[in-house]
């Protein structure tokens, strides 16, 4: 059984997720996690760049 690299979990089948620029396998719960939370930092960062009239992209 695979074990999960977030959690450490034993689970059926794991995913592989970008986060951070590195690849990771883990379980499907961590994947959902981690797709909200790089979901939620992509729109924090865009609120900001709005606020200070950011015009370019990275």
């Amino acid at each position: 059984m695979p074990i999960c690299k977030q959690c450490g979990d034993e689970v059926d089948e794991l995913v592989t997720v970008t986060t951070d620029g590195k690849r990771r396998r883990v379980c499907e719960s961590c994947a959902s996690e981690a797709d909200s939370a790089s979901a939620v930092a992509e729109e924090s960062e865009a609120v900001v760049q709005r606020m200070m009239e950011f015009k370019g992209r990275r």
